[in-house]
């Protein structure tokens, strides 16, 4: 074995890790990435960009069996969906683009090394061992090292998950997962949950979810979820909301799952009423694990909890100096987004700290964190919620603008849905806000943008946007905090947020 040394060792290849491991080489570090499987992750591989490629099945299916007559197109009987073909198109989107990030790390020079990488020993002044085991061991040294090492689906025993039946998100975005079934019991109405079936319900599954918050969703508005549950209903989801899963069993022919009512104490579970649900398969969307356990951490300082690495907010180095973690394997909103902007954090602070060039240290900023969920309406959000608002003892008001009176929403049939912002009266900032609707992750990245930048609601009034664009909801939002929006009628103007606008 070998020990060669370089500037930055990456530990996975997720969106932190490889947007890591690339930006560290544009400052010109000799960089090693290491990953136990494929770049891109767990977002690009069995998360984010697959499921969008499925969804995007799901919603041509929805436009041509919901639009189509009414947009003059005539069809002759339902469109008929081959599965098997679009798990082939998703392969292939995958497949593209990790040939992509294969290609901008090799031109990059970014060392990758494909293995699984532990700590041996080591610190900041010396340098760090890792291990590398694989096909190809080797042991490498780094002066810097950052961990990306990301999560994986939660194993609940109880469950019995068992990956034939009983199935992880990861399993059913396997490349070989081409079966629709006729009945998909989903366990998880949050994010996860709801995208998957959203994505079978259209494939023709009859989808079961079982909840045990008192509601999907639990994160965003209540008015958003209401507006969901709206189309579901017309989907003919089944949703159970405060379901205590107590187990999961694969019937050989199918899988049934035993149920209580969540409310009930704990003591007095085993004598409550029990309700049984039964389907063809089970999908596990309970959360995610973080992956830290075959690093060696105990070789180091580098303090966890359960799984967790902790590390100091503001320059993300773990209690080990010299060693820093991101993304889902720290603290914080698993988004692979959010891991990419703490690679460019820790990568800054690295190199600051070696010396290189032209670089400064970086503080985080994640105030301003948008989320998005790819249902059918899609939601986004960003900033506080209104029951947040409300709890800090803060006066706000509230915005609303409907798709339904937007013109481009109406011609493309998508007048579904509404956008909300919540703004500080005393300030006309932006305080949150919420859409569903159209492109509606679309539209909370211009708002995002405001608040990142301290921009009011004027400010964003008096910016010209395109018509007729969907991006016009934006625009008929914030006016509405202040009263004005032109397309909306039966509002009073709000002299203390406008006045002090304009």
């Amino acid at each position: 074995m070998s020990s060669e040394m370089f500037d930055v060792i990456v530990i996975g290849a997720g969106p932190g890790g490889y947007h890591a491991a690339i930006r560290a080489a544009q400052y010109d570090a000799k960089v090693a990435l290491i990953e136990k499987s494929k770049v891109g992750g767990t977002c690009l591989n069995w998360g984010c960009i697959p499921t969008k490629a499925l969804y995007s099945t799901a919603k041509l299916i929805e436009d041509l069996a919901e639009k189509a007559k009414d947009f003059g197109v005539k069809i002759t009987g339902a469109p008929q969906i081959d599965f098997a073909q679009a798990v082939e198109r998703k392969n292939k989107v995958v497949t593209e683009l990790v040939k992509g990030i294969d290609e901008l790390l090799k031109t990059a020079k970014v060392t990758v090394f494909n293995g699984v990488g532990s700590f041996v020993g080591g610190n900041k002044d010396t340098g760090f061992e890792i291990k590398i085991e694989g096909k190809n061991p080797a042991n490498i040294k780094g002066k810097r090292v950052i961990i990306a090492t990301g999560s994986e689906p939660a194993l609940i025993p109880a469950f019995n998950i068992d990956h034939k039946r009983i199935l992880t998100s990861d399993d059913i975005l396997s490349p070989n997962f081409k079966t629709v079934p006729k009945r998909l019991l989903v366990i998880g109405g949050g994010v996860i949950g709801c995208e998957f079936a959203n994505i079978f319900t259209r494939m023709g599954s009859q989808v079961i979810i079982l909840e045990y918050l008192d509601t999907i969703l639990a994160t965003e508005e209540p008015i958003v979820v209401r507006e969901l549950k709206k189309k579901f209903q017309e989907m003919k989801f089944e949703i159970y909301e405060s379901q205590n899963v107590l187990k999961v069993e694969n019937t050989g022919n199918g899988v049934k799952a035993t149920t209580c009512s969540a409310k009930i104490p704990k003591e007095q579970v085993a004598t409550a009423e029990k309700s049984y649900h039964e389907a063809d398969l089970c999908l596990v969307s309970i959360g995610r694990n973080k992956v830290s356990n075959n690093l060696n951490l105990g070789c180091l300082k580098i303090q966890n909890t359960r799984g967790q690495i902790n590390t100091n907010p503001k320059t993300l180095e773990t209690d080990e100096l010299g060693v820093y973690a991101i993304g889902d394997v720290a603290a914080g909103a698993m988004l692979a987004h959010k891991a990419s902007h703490e690679a460019d954090v820790a990568v800054f602070n690295a190199l600051a700290s070696l010396g290189f060039k032209d670089v400064k240290p970086m503080e985080p900023n994640l105030t301003v964190l948008p989320a998005t969920i790819f249902t059918s309406p899609e939601i986004g959000s960003v900033g506080l919620r209104e029951k947040a608002v409300k709890d800090k003892g803060i006066k706000a008001v509230v915005g609303r603008f409907a798709y339904a009176s937007l013109g481009k929403a109406k011609c493309t049939g998508e007048d579904q849905g509404f956008m909300m912002v919540i703004s500080d009266p005393d300030t006309d900032k932006i305080l949150g806000a919420s859409c569903i609707g159209a492109e509606a992750p679309e539209l909370i990245a211009e708002i995002s943008l405001a608040m990142r930048n301290d921009l009011t609601c004027h400010d964003i009034a008096q910016t010209i946007h395109s018509h007729p664009t969907i991006s016009e909801m934006v625009l008929e939002t914030v006016e509405d905090c202040h009263g004005t929006a032109i397309h909306k009628a039966g509002r009073r103007r709000r002299p203390s947020a406008a006045g002090k606008a304009h």
